[in-house]
């Protein structure tokens, strides 16, 4: 009987760590799939230098963000809009992107269609401590405003040099800058514990993860389009 009991104890024991590593498995594919469709959206906004983001704000830009795909109706009422990644610079170079979840809110400028690409760029590095809580809500911890575009960010207005965070959507192949309110950004920590075996706020800090965390095939490709444009 004993001999049984360690037997079935092995067993599920066994049946566990097969559960946790299909888990994580599912959670690196989807992970990839989103890196791949934010580094599209990025590509695709990047290509058109007369409507796309000024070369000069990324530089500057201390944390970028790409939302792909956001769902129209579900981002308006308060549901789970989408999932995208965010990669924060440290000194002259960008770091490991963390996973992370978009809700809430509303657009200020709609452009219609059924899905929305959003692009963030979080100017001061008070914004991205904002990005290290469980959540946070745009308008509330951190003032936004509608990037411009075009080559140059010469026509930004008073309000866009002020604003912590610039923000953009292309939606149905137009893009603009747009005004957000009461979008809510978290981090999607069962993403990031799958790729990375830390959660979003060690990720984007960087330091503190002894040794550095290096960048896995699913999520480089979007890194380095942003090292990239931002040169």
């Amino acid at each position: 009987m004993k001999y049984v009991m360690i037997l079935i104890a092995v067993l599920f024991s066994v049946s566990i760590n097969i559960s946790a590593q299909n888990a994580n498995s599912k959670e690196v594919a989807e992970a990839a799939k989103t890196s791949q469709r934010a580094t599209k959206a990025l590509d695709e906004i990047m290509a058109i230098s007369e409507k796309s983001i000024p070369a000069d704000l990324l530089k500057k830009a201390k944390a970028v963000a790409v939302f792909p795909n956001v769902i129209k109706g579900a981002f308006i009422v308060g549901g789970q809009g989408g999932k995208g990644l965010i990669v924060h610079k440290r000194g002259n170079s960008w770091g490991a992107p963390a996973l992370f979840k978009l809700g809430g809110g509303s657009l200020g400028f709609q452009i219609g269609g059924s899905s929305t690409d959003v692009v963030m760029l979080f100017m001061t590095e008070d914004s991205v401590k904002n990005l290290m809580e469980d959540k946070f809500e745009i308008g509330g911890e951190a003032s936004a405003a509608a990037g411009p575009v075009g080559r140059t960010a010469k026509a930004s207005t008073d309000a866009q040099l002020q604003a912590e965070i610039l923000s953009y959507s292309r939606s149905k192949g137009l893009f603009a800058g747009i005004s957000l309110s009461g979008v809510v950004i978290s981090p999607d920590n069962d993403a990031n514990q799958a790729l990375y075996g830390h959660n979003a706020k060690d990720i984007l800090n960087g330091t503190a993860i002894n040794p550095p965390l290096l960048v896995p095939p699913a999520t480089m490709p979007f890194q380095q389009a942003v090292a990239r444009y931002s040169k």
